[in-house]
């Protein structure tokens, strides 16, 4: 469809030749894109990159230059949901980005609904945060947290000889704190699963960029 010109790969090309192992295109501009897909599209990566480890760059897509030894890193990881701007960018090596001008859809229509959108922004946070499986634990504190900072308050009340607020409070504590003693127990739990799940997907632990030669 030639939104990613073909003009911009020899500058990618002279930044591999400057000795860059990944080089990936920056959309400066998103022309005959709708608001929506350009405001969710900033979102979106200003999201995965405040709670991912993986330094994602913001405004990328999949247009990007990479090396023989980057790809065939690629090739070896055996997890089925791929995000492959992520991969790219977890595999490390040398890497810098191009700026380019996206220009309007030349033929065709995309490919890339608001539902496939979606979908691949959920595989994309799965993929690569824990931050789904925390949010329990995080809420879990919040409300335990907040019940034992009002049992002082009911205290006070009960001491102060104002008995008609105690009963419901107490009950309020009772139900925000096993609530909050649950979720973190949930949280806990999803930890645990993040960790399988990490086990499952068979990362290599070390990547060798370069080996000295007999």
């Amino acid at each position: 469809d030639l939104q990613d010109p073909p003009e911009a790969i020899p500058e990618l090309a002279r930044k591999w030749k400057e000795g860059y192992d990944v080089v990936y295109a920056i959309r400066a501009e998103r022309e005959g894109e709708s608001w929506f897909k350009r405001f969710s599209a900033s979102v979106f990566y200003r999201v995965i990159y405040q709670i991912t480890d993986v330094r994602i760059p913001v405004d990328t897509g999949d247009f990007r230059l990479m090396d023989r030894k980057v790809v065939d890193v690629l090739k070896s990881m055996r997890e089925r949901h791929r995000f492959p701007r992520g991969m790219s960018a977890w595999v490390g090596f040398k890497q810098v980005g191009v700026q380019y001008k996206r220009s309007p859809r030349f033929a065709g229509v995309t490919k890339y609904p608001f539902k496939k959108m979606l979908l691949l922004a959920l595989n994309a946070i799965t993929s690569f945060s824990y931050f789904p499986l925390q949010v329990a634990t995080y809420f879990g504190f919040f409300s335990a947290g907040i019940a034992i900072l009002a049992i002082p308050l009911v205290i006070y009340l009960r001491m102060a000889g104002i008995p008609q607020f105690t009963g419901q409070a107490t009950t309020l504590i009772a139900v925000l704190f096993l609530g909050g003693i649950q979720l973190i127990s949930l949280g806990v739990l999803g930890e645990y699963i993040g960790r399988l799940y990490d086990e499952a997907k068979g990362r290599p632990l070390y990547i060798t960029r370069e080996a000295p030669q007999d």
